[in-house]
């Protein structure tokens, strides 16, 4: 496995568990597991935007890769 690919599958992974706790900020009624939630979607949220130009990067330097 390359690591374009790598990166990749861990961005889709990462965009996952970021809708998740954003699902989960939504779900609860306890305030202070809501912030917690908030919190790390934001954070996690963060990793994925970076995670993002990576790939863009990564496409760049290697075309072959683009659309994997």
């Amino acid at each position: 496995m390359t690591i374009a690919t790598q990166v990749k599958t861990t961005l889709a992974s990462l965009k996952s568990a970021q809708a998740n706790l954003e699902s989960f900020a939504l779900n609860t009624q306890n305030k202070q597991a809501k912030q917690v939630f908030s919190q790390a979607a934001q954070t996690t949220q963060s990793v994925v935007d970076t995670l993002e130009q990576r790939v863009t990067q990564l496409e760049k330097e290697e075309p072959q890769f683009k659309g994997f």
